[in-house]
This record gives structure tokens, C-alpha cells and sequence, in this order.
């Protein structure tokens, strides 16, 4: 008697992935690319003492609203392919959600937009949050590898996140930090 191989059970059809500007819920709040101006966020990073760049048509801006209160929001000023990320700032999620979750959706919905309108690399200073920024692929890089157009910021220390396949840093003379030997 033969034996026929068992096909394997057929698969669902996945859903498509979101589109990079829709909106996204999670636990009652709703996450959504700003209006022009992110006027809403700017006052909430205002409201915590946190550096908001100048408004720059460019920017890119995510704002989390739990029903019709602003409870967070992520902003990034554009300079050619890389960008500066400032915030997350999140001020009172709703009970039961952590704020360390809310910042963690507001950067990855971020870096969704960024690679969707070509960023390279999207660059943002620590704050305290490194479990939010290694756990979204960002790493700790010298100051020296921040763009001209993008220094000056506040704050100390840096974290880099690079889209895939776009791996590769230009070093002006690789040769001239090596130590020679006695010959």
C-alpha cells in the first residue's frame, strides 16, 4: 500500500500591512500622522520642557490621542536623507498603558514613515529611553557620524538607526587613525 504525502493545511491570507500615514490603535489610543505644524504636539512638548525644532514644512511629525485627549507625540526634522527625532513625549497614557509602550509606538510608526518617504538614517539623542531606541534597531554612534546640517541639538549622546541596505559610512581617510609601527 502506498502512502501519499499529507499536503499541509492551507495558510489564511495575511492582512496587508499598514500603509505608512494610516492610523494605528493599540489599547484605546490611536496613533496618527500630525496635521502641517504639529501644533498640538509642539504644545505638548512645551507643556513637559522639551526642545521642539523650528516648524519646517519637511518635518515629520506622530501624535497618540486617547479619545480626545493628546497623550503623547514624536517629532523629526528632515535634512536630506537623515533626520533628528526629538521626543517621544508622553504625558498621561490611560490606565493600564505604559508610557514606555506609548513612546514605542510612536517611534516605530515614525520610522515607518521615514522609510516610505526615503530616509536613510534617522538619528535621536538617548534621554534615558535606550531600552525604546535599541529595542527599534537604533545603536549608539559618534557625534562625529551627525550631519553638519543636523548638530547643535540639546542633549548628550547618540543612537542611529540606518534603513536596511544603506549600511555603508564614508570615512574621509580610513588610513589616518591607525597607529604605525616601528619599522
Amino acid at each position: 500500500m502506498r502512502r501519499a504525502a499529507r499536503r499541509p493545511a492551507a495558510r489564511p491570507i495575511a492582512a496587508p500591512a499598514p500603509g505608512a500615514l494610516e492610523p494605528r490603535t493599540w489599547q484605546g489610543i490611536t496613533y496618527r500622522p500630525c496635521q502641517a505644524g504639529a501644533s498640538g504636539v509642539r504644545a505638548l512638548f512645551s507643556y513637559a520642557g522639551a526642545f521642539a525644532p523650528a516648524l519646517e514644512p519637511r518635518e515629520l511629525a506622530w501624535e497618540a490621542e486617547a479619545g480626545d485627549r493628546l497623550v503623547g507625540g514624536v517629532l523629526a526634522e528632515r535634512r536630506g536623507t537623515a533626520a533628528m527625532v526629538h521626543g517621544p513625549v508622553v504625558v498621561e497614557p490611560p490606565g493600564g498603558t505604559e508610557p514606555l509602550d506609548v513612546a514605542d509606538h510612536l517611534v516605530a510608526a515614525l520610522i515607518t514613515e521615514g522609510e516610505a518617504v526615503g530616509l536613510d538614517t534617522l538619528y535621536a539623542r538617548p534621554q534615558g529611553l535606550d531600552r525604546i531606541w535599541v529595542r527599534s534597531g537604533f545603536v549608539p554612534v559618534p557625534e562625529t557620524l551627525l550631519p553638519d546640517d543636523l548638530r547643535g541639538r540639546p542633549g548628550s549622546g547618540l543612537h542611529a538607526w540606518r534603513r536596511p541596505g544603506s549600511y555603508t559610512v564614508a570615512l574621509s581617510n580610513p588610513e589616518a587613525g591607525r597607529l604605525r609601527g616601528r619599522g
